[in-house]
């Protein structure tokens, strides 16, 4: 069998007039720049399993590394799966495979495995990896016609942890899966990084190598065929093994100083938590000029603060930068959030004049937040903003919000949200940026004849003109039809009535 380094790198293909043709690659180190799959399995480990299931998959990953480099690759594969993937809902993996591996798979691809690829009418990949894992993201976002992968065992919608009796897909098994997917038909262009790939490349009219070195940037986001603007998944940074080691000494750590710094935020007076809150590492960065609060007895409105939104902790750092407690209405929010607040937080009833007539009262009694996306975004995007907030005052203020994080993400589409805040202050040193823009002139609000879209949708461009974002159309539907496969609305539980303000 020849070796891969008889076939030319793929620099050398032509991607000029490939329209009518057919590109078969390899995926770890091919159409993806990393050859090796941990990260990736790690991910689905975490994501359903927890740091528990990522620690058995770390402590098996040096029995793994040995089989494939000194066994078999297919053995080495082997151990990865059962050690991420055995006793798992099959539902869960598809769901992650959905919504939290596009994100770092986008993240890491080739630039000239790319370019010649998507340069073909028809794309094809032949992968080891578990075809569960990787189909929706080759075909959702790289435009991939098939996609040929391992098969893994399920046992009742579980995965065993082994896979199908053909085996995990390397060496002459790829050339065995191109053959029945094309028959006697040759594809044009075939693509792989291994010796184990040569197979498969030599059925192809032509071949190409993608070489590990020199190392190349992946592509950048604004050439991927479809931006990936919603994402889910608790980990920011993808998890090599030493990262993963971190993650898994940090989170006792972590969670504990999560504790602490949430217990600051709820018992000490709001005017101290922002000192607080820099002693244990949460940084907070005020920019603008926030106004005064409003008298009581001068009878006049609140002020609406109309926020971009970061986190369900928007609120509570608003209220940190202003240096007092301002209440926020929400569409949902756990029980536990709700019991740790330091703020009031009021539900939203989703009914149009409940909500309006709610709002109308909150602001009869002072300052209040509200975020018109309705949802989170944690890409630099903008959803639509809900317009009802413009009907109700003129005392309006943008406030545009960022916040930063090096290893968990603080937002959830698919898990459980009481775990959000604590997830945000687990971050070694978590961040938020408060912009307090200009007061909305009276001129360009609903008293002086502008219509509520038109605010709603001026105010969601200042904000993201400030922010550098990009507006968008999507809805908190769109989200979670993409990420959780639902509309996103939270069955009723017997609840105090929707007027009722809650929090501590």
């Amino acid at each position: 069998m020849a070796a891969i380094t008889a076939f030319p790198t793929v620099d050398k293909c032509a991607s000029i007039g490939r329209e009518k043709h057919t590109a078969v690659a390899d995926m770890d180190g091919t159409l993806l720049r990393g050859r090796s799959s941990f990260p990736y399995f790690a991910l689905v480990a975490f994501e359903v399993g927890g740091v528990l299931r990522l620690l058995f998959l770390l402590l098996a990953s040096p029995i793994a590394g040995i089989l494939y480099y000194f066994v078999s690759e297919s053995a080495g594969i082997q151990v990865l799966i059962f050690a991420t993937f055995a006793g798992m809902k099959v539902s869960d993996i598809e769901s992650v495979a959905r919504a939290v591996l596009p994100k770092f798979y986008a993240g890491d691809l080739h630039p000239e495995s790319w370019r010649v690829f998507s340069s073909c009418g028809k794309r094809c990949v032949l992968t080891a990896n578990p075809r569960i894992m990787v189909e929706a993201f080759l075909k959702d976002f790289l435009g991939a016609d098939l996609v040929v992968g391992t098969e893994i065992a399920i046992y009742k919608g579980r995965a065993t942890g082994f896979v199908c009796k053909h085996g995990v897909l390397v060496g002459k098994k790829k050339a065995d899966g191109l053959l029945k997917a094309f028959g006697d038909e040759k594809p044009e262009i075939g693509l792989g990084d291994r010796n184990t790939d040569v197979p498969f490349m030599a059925m192809c009219k032509e071949g190409y190598a993608v070489p590990p070195k020199p190392e190349v940037r992946a592509v950048t986001s604004d050439k991927l065929p479809k931006p990936i603007i919603f994402h889910d998944g608790r980990l920011v940074a993808k998890p090599t093994p030493l990262m993963a080691l971190l993650i898994i000494l940090w989170t006792p750590i972590g969670f504990l100083l999560a504790c602490l710094r949430i217990a600051a935020g709820s018992l000490l007076p709001m005017p101290i938590v922002y000192y607080a809150f820099w002693a244990l590492g949460v940084r907070v960065t005020i920019k603008g000029n926030p106004p005064p609060p409003v008298k009581k007895s001068s009878g006049q409105s609140g002020v609406l603060f109309v926020c971009s939104h970061r986190s369900l902790l928007d609120p509570v750092f608003l209220s940190t930068a202003l240096g007092r407690p301002i209440p926020a209405v929400t569409y949902s929010v756990s029980r536990l959030s709700e019991i740790i607040s330091p703020i009031k937080t009021v539900r939203l009833s989703r009914d149009r004049a409940t909500d309006a007539s709610m709002i109308k009262k909150l602001l009869q009694k002072g300052d209040l937040a509200i975020c018109p996306e309705g949802t989170t975004c944690r890409e630099p995007f903008l959803l639509r903003f809900s317009a009802l907030f413009a009907e109700l005052t003129d005392e309006l203020v943008p406030v545009a919000m960022v916040n930063r994080m090096s290893m968990f993400h603080g937002t959830t589409a698919r898990g459980w949200k009481g775990m959000d805040p604590f997830y945000f202050f687990m971050n070694p040193s978590p961040a938020y940026e408060v912009t307090f823009l200009k007061k909305l002139p009276t001129e360009l609000t609903c008293s002086s004849g502008k219509t509520s879209h038109e605010i709603a949708n001026y105010i969601q461009r200042v904000i993201a003109a400030t922010l550098s974002y990009e507006c968008t159309s999507f809805t908190r539907r769109d989200k979670y039809r993409a990420l959780a496969g639902n509309d996103g609305t939270v069955p009723e539980k017997p609840s105090l009535p929707s007027d009722k303000v809650m929090g501590c």
